[in-house]
């Protein structure tokens, strides 16, 4: 009996609205994440790298410490491991930081859209303003005066 209603509140919980647009939601990002990925490393970072001198900001790095090549004894054992160079990659930072910016600007400029063309609708839904009340006419307007100068008497 627990296990039924367990499984019935997962499904409730799945089948909201909000749970399956976040799903769609994440899947798309991850794929719009790809093809940005892909405009900066394969068309906005080729140039840029050409003006900086042909070089590719990934292979941008700071040498903490050299690599150490294996030491060998005379009977060709070995007596010290070799031991990788220490980096800083910084060219990578770089060239995540440019993704990143790229995709901040793109989601920006996409839920602008969005608000401008969410705005528009609105104005067109609208309801229009009422109509002001007519004017008073003049038999109106000397029944107001009246009933004011009767008022005025009345006081004194």
């Amino acid at each position: 009996m627990g296990k039924s209603t367990f499984l019935q509140d997962f499904k409730a919980f799945a089948m909201k609205g909000n749970v399956v647009d976040m799903a769609v939601g994440v899947i798309i990002g991850g794929a719009f994440g790809k093809i940005v990925t892909s405009v900066v490393n394969d068309i906005i970072m080729p140039p840029i790298g050409l003006l900086v001198g042909g070089m590719d900001f990934k292979d941008l790095k700071c040498t903490l410490q050299e690599a150490v090549p294996e030491k060998l004894n005379e009977a060709g054992e070995v007596i010290q491991a070799a031991v990788p160079a220490v980096t800083l990659n910084y060219g990578n930072f770089l060239q995540q930081t440019f993704d990143f910016l790229i995709i901040a600007f793109s989601i920006f400029m996409f839920v602008s859209l969005i608000k401008k063309m969410s705005e528009k609708k609105k104005k067109e839904e609208a309801p229009a303003a009422p109509p002001a009340p007519p004017a008073p006419s003049k038999e109106e307007v000397l029944l107001t005066e009246i009933r004011d100068l009767l008022k005025e008497q009345s006081k004194k």
